[in-house]
């Protein structure tokens, strides 16, 4: 039981340091980990895997804007 308390307080600290980062930085984390799960359960088909992996090589080469979804919201409440 006393190691699940500190598997938790260090999973805390690292979510506390990722917050941290700056957003490319945050998106490459978050593409990481996400490539880290057991895609057995999710069965992404291979066609999406293909556009995941297209979209996320364009965020790297920056051949893309990256836009924050507060202003991606507001531009859609805007049009409602």
């Amino acid at each position: 039981m006393g190691q699940d308390k500190d598997v938790a307080m260090t999973t805390g600290k690292i979510v506390e340091e990722a917050l941290r980062l700056p957003r490319e930085s945050r998106a490459l984390l978050a593409e990481k980990l996400l490539e880290s799960l057991d895609y057995e359960e999710f069965e992404v088909s291979p066609k999406w895997m293909a556009e995941i992996r297209r979209r996320c090589k364009e965020i790297d080469e920056g051949a893309v804007k990256l836009v924050p979804a507060e202003q991606v919201f507001e531009v859609a409440a805007n049009k409602i």
